[in-house]
């Protein structure tokens, strides 16, 4: 489904600005004039000079040597035409992007440099520019170079630009508005607030809400608890925030503890033994900790593909059950429209509600032969002991099968029931509906298991999600290895499906682990 700009309203909006000569000129001149002669100077990312190494010059898919060796005068050559270095070790060049960073020794001389290309696209926020314009706070998260400062940059002007918004840049390195204490104006007229340290960050974060009376803050790169909580009271103000933070994707940031705050955090809380019941869970569960800070999240996987999460309170509480996140897939094509290739699943759908259970589809039949016998058009009558009646209605709707829940056992064609009763009370239990009547025995109470019990009464054909089959497999596997303490490693999956995979080693008390490269890349499970 495109949502973009048409063609040719994108393509005359993306252009870039990288100032690459003004870079070029600070380089010694041999470097300078091998740089020159290269044919894809638009494609640089950084240029790399480490004291007696050859000097590198890095792209997206090759590292070009230049055929210098780099001596200290050269290095000397390039601190003495940058600005000053900052105790972050990085320095700029005036009315630039770019970005100079300082490798010292013991002695705290500079023996290398990574000059990194700062280039401003216009243009690059068409593929979120519904989700900025809705005014929730918004965290982008990303590898390295992947472009999360780039989007920053023109999310602040657009902001201020053509929303007219008050928007003031925390800009810790100077690498959102550049070097020098005019900003450069791919900011456009957002307003920037330079940080004297980096340990200061958080401070100046509150100031720029106290004093300048901003309605959006533009912060990059969160890393520190102090940042995290400076956030959380600028979002509480009423403040719209945009931010980078260190991190790849939800989960990753789920599970720093420094950072989770970002995204509600996680607590362990301990049930009352009545509410572990009526929850049918374990006595500790893990819960979200507080609202999200971040209205929506943002991992970056490449420049023109995003996975957006725009509900992340629901996506956390979901992913704390088992629920492994569906995202919206939004990738840019090559003609430059904006498609979505996997949409939100919404709250509602048919997904495992993984409630302190194992999240398999465990079906224990007492005998083939018990499988009830249905005539054409007959309804089958189920009377559910320790089943939730609201799953087994939702089940029955979903699949569509001829069924009613009946109150009564004496009406019952089939008990359903939970695998721990039918060991406690198995006598009891065909006692009360009678030996003609078929038990199915599920092991937990779960949307997947019900209506798995579900298509083995009625003889559907049960493929299993993707999910759900990845549950079954993580599950088989951990019970082989508690039976004959061997690991056991998975089929390979994609990155998803092994997180669930992981969740239900977990509740198994058992280690696993990633192991081989994609796309090959699978679980192992074992005691150790």
């Amino acid at each position: 489904m495109a949502i973009a700009t048409p063609v040719s309203d994108a393509a005359e909006q993306r252009a870039v600005t990288d100032n690459l000569e003004q870079l070029l000129e600070v380089l010694p001149p041999a470097i300078r004039s091998r740089m020159e002669a290269h044919n894809h100077l638009e494609d640089l990312l950084e240029i790399v000079l480490d004291l007696g190494r050859e000097a590198e010059a890095r792209f997206p898919d090759q590292v070009v040597y230049l055929g210098v060796t780099v001596m200290q005068e050269d290095i000397d050559h390039v601190t003495s035409r940058v600005g000053v270095f900052g105790k972050d070790n990085r320095a700029g060049i005036e009315r630039t992007l770019h970005r100079i960073s300082a490798i010292r020794n013991r002695a705290g001389r500079v023996i290398g440099l990574t000059c990194r290309i700062g280039r401003a696209v216009y243009g690059t926020i068409d593929i979120i520019r519904d989700v900025v314009e809705e005014g929730h706070s918004i965290l982008l998260l990303g590898r390295p170079g992947v472009g999360k400062t780039t989007k920053l940059r023109e999310v602040a002007r657009v902001l201020s630009d053509e929303l007219k918004k008050r928007v003031v840049i925390v800009d810790t390195s100077n690498e959102i508005a550049g070097d020098g204490d005019i900003p450069h104006p791919a900011i456009g007229h957002a307003r920037r607030m330079q940080v004297s340290t980096p340990d200061q960050q958080h401070a100046v974060m509150i100031e720029a809400v106290e004093n300048h009376m901003p309605q959006v803050v533009v912060i990059d790169e969160i890393g520190t608890e102090q940042e995290a909580f400076a956030a959380r009271t600028i979002a509480e103000r009423g403040v719209q925030l945009v931010a980078t933070a260190h991190g790849n994707t939800l989960d990753n940031l789920l599970m720093n503890p420094t950072l989770s705050d970002l995204v509600g955090g996680i607590q362990a809380v301990t049930l009352s033994d009545e509410e572990a019941r009526r929850r049918r869970t374990q006595k500790t569960v893990l819960e979200r900790k507080a609202p999200p800070t971040f209205d929506v999240l943002i991992e970056i996987m490449e420049m023109d593909k995003l996975a957006i999460h725009h509900d992340v309170a629901g996506v956390v509480d979901r992913m704390l059950r088992g629920i492994p996140p569906r995202p919206e897939i939004r990738v840019r094509n090559p003609d430059g429209e904006v498609e979505i290739l996997i949409g939100q699943e919404p709250e509602e759908a048919p997904v495992p509600e993984y409630e302190g259970g194992n999240g398999r589809t465990a079906r224990e039949m007492l005998a083939p032969e018990e499988r009830p016998v249905r005539r054409p058009g007959a309804t089958v009558r189920i009377f559910p002991y320790g089943v939730s009646r609201s799953r087994l209605e939702k089940a029955i709707r979903d699949l569509r099968v001829p069924a009613v829940i009946t109150k009564d056992w004496h009406e019952a064609d089939v008990l359903l029931t939970l695998k721990a009763h039918y060991r406690r009370e198995p006598g009891k239990l065909k006692e009360i509906v009678g030996e003609e009547v078929p038990v199915y025995v599920i092991k937990s109470n779960t949307y997947v298991q019900v209506a798995s019990a579900l298509r083995d009464m009625f003889q559907m054909r049960d493929e299993g999600s993707d999910e759900e089959n990845a549950q079954r497999e993580a599950e088989e596997a951990a019970e082989r290895v508690l039976a004959v303490d061997e690991p056991v490693e998975l089929a390979p999956q994609n990155a998803a499906l092994r997180r669930l995979q992981h969740l239900v080693a977990q509740q198994y008390q058992l280690h696993s682990e990633s192991v081989g490269t994609e796309p090959n890349r699978r679980v192992r499970i074992s005691r150790a």
